[in-house]
């Protein structure tokens, strides 16, 4: 495991390209793109503004900055520096900007949602789509990139129309049996559109692409609902992580729950695997005179160690009479096989939990020190990372957890992190600095210790 030197950026706003090449990060007005073997900068391109938001297109030929505050877009060509393009939306504002599938086309968002405008690199030709609705995710596309679904709020009433994104014509457009739709997402074979209520109502529905309900799953009423959403790479599981702290696994087949997981103050299990992050600090010596170095050598230092059942998890109490509590399962995701799925419930912040998908169990608990900043599946493997705003990275796989100190001059929190799309590189975020970490591929029932 060997980590870069650190370089600036703003905002934590850095991606790979899809194509894993590149690397743009943002230094106020300035987007900077490198090569991600050398980290050597290929190509300096500088903005109108501030940038809120960078996107790669799909083919990493371009990549677009988004100025809110001036309501433009910047586009830059990689292959070609020389080559510009601006969009302004002018008076109407910009809350939201997206590539299309194709890497041709810009979707820009007017403030207060006001309208969608499709934008075309090649034709410079523009459309518009009246009605998108302003929720957590009010589009999505299908995978390979086919068809889009955009929900839609009109007479207040919902709806979702579809488009076919090669033409940009509606190919169906019909009415949700929702009062508040929070988000729509595409199940990974495309063959249906999982539509969700807010909060307030714990209601998910599954709609086909000609509009059908195939069916509908509401856990319980009179309480508050579905907080999280994701499906599994192979489209076979809908998982939905909710207030009542509880996850719930849905088939594909009968759409019905096959599993439901809670999360209990004492794990009592003999066969749940519990890493118990231990902080050991030296004391300092006397005197305020100690240079930089030796007082890097105190430096409180961090390992696992696996605890034996009955286990006590922290629990936070969350203030029930403020809006948002921190209550439920707020964080979840599949990993890349299918074989795990990892959550972390809202009021117990310092832990995470990771269940055996096939087995439909618990597997491992990871419980912090301080509480869990980021956590992001591998994309090739079976291992996640995640960070806790320390100077730290933490890993875990079956194989076991790993604790590592970012080994770089000065005060680096890592706040969050981005695998690369190869699965051997991992991007660390801080405050205003970024570090690269290159990981040895050694297989990922071996690559972490226990």
């Amino acid at each position: 495991m060997n980590f870069s030197e650190l370089f600036r950026q703003s905002s934590q706003t850095c991606k790979f390209s899809p194509d894993g090449k590149y690397l743009a990060s943002v230094v106020e007005f300035r987007l900077v793109i490198r090569d991600v073997d050398t980290l050597q900068i290929q190509n300096l391109y500088t903005c109108l503004d501030t940038i809120q938001q960078i996107e790669w297109s799909s083919d990493s030929q371009f990549i677009l900055c988004g100025l809110f505050k001036r309501g433009i877009v910047q586009v830059w060509s990689i292959e070609q520096p020389e080559w510009t393009c601006k969009i302004d939306e002018g008076s109407a504002g910009l809350c939201a900007v997206r590539w299309s599938p194709d890497g041709r086309h810009i979707l820009t968002t007017a403030d207060f949602n006001l309208r969608i405008t499709v934008w075309s690199l090649v034709t410079k030709s523009v459309s518009y789509i009246r009605y998108p609705k302003q929720c957590q995710k009010p589009l999505d596309y299908s995978n390979g990139g086919k068809y889009m679904a955009l929900a839609e709020r009109r007479d207040c009433k919902d709806f979702v129309t579809i488009f076919a994104c090669d033409s940009w014509e509606l190919v169906k457009h019909f009415e949700t049996e929702t009062d508040d739709l929070m988000g729509i997402e595409w199940s990974p074979d495309g063959r249906v559109l999982a539509v969700w209520e807010s909060p307030i109502k714990y209601k998910v529905l599954l709609y086909t692409l000609d509009g059908r309900c195939v069916s509908k799953f509401s856990a319980y009423d009179s309480a508050l609902g579905i907080k999280s959403l994701a499906w599994s790479p192979t489209g076979q599981f809908l998982a939905l992580g909710s207030y009542d702290e509880k996850l719930r696994i849905l088939n594909h087949i009968t759409w019905k729950a096959v599993a439901t997981h809670s999360h209990p103050a004492i794990v009592k299990e003999d066969d749940v695997v519990v890493y118990k992050e231990i902080e050991t600090r030296t004391p300092l010596p006397p005197g305020n005179d100690i240079d930089a170095p030796t007082a890097a050598l105190f430096t409180p230092q961090s390992k696992y160690e696996v605890d034996q059942p009955p286990v006590d998890i922290p629990v936070v109490k969350p203030d029930t009479k403020r809006a948002n509590p921190k209550l439920g399962v707020g964080m979840l995701a599949f990993s890349f096989d299918c074989k795990y799925i990892y959550t972390k419930n809202d009021n117990m912040p310092c832990t995470l939990w990771i269940w055996d998908v096939q087995k439909l169990k618990l597997s491992a608990v990871i419980t912090q020190g301080t509480a869990i900043k980021y956590v992001e599946w591998d994309p090739r493997q079976s291992r996640l990372a995640l960070c806790t705003g320390t100077n730290r990275l933490y890993m875990w796989s079956p194989a076991g957890s790993l604790s590592v100190e970012v080994p770089v001059e000065g005060v680096f929190n890592v706040h969050s992190l981005k695998w690369h799309p190869d699965g051997n590189t991992i991007l660390l975020l801080g405050k205003d600095q970024m570090c690269v970490c290159y990981l040895s591929d050694l297989g990922a029932e071996n690559t972490l210790p226990r």
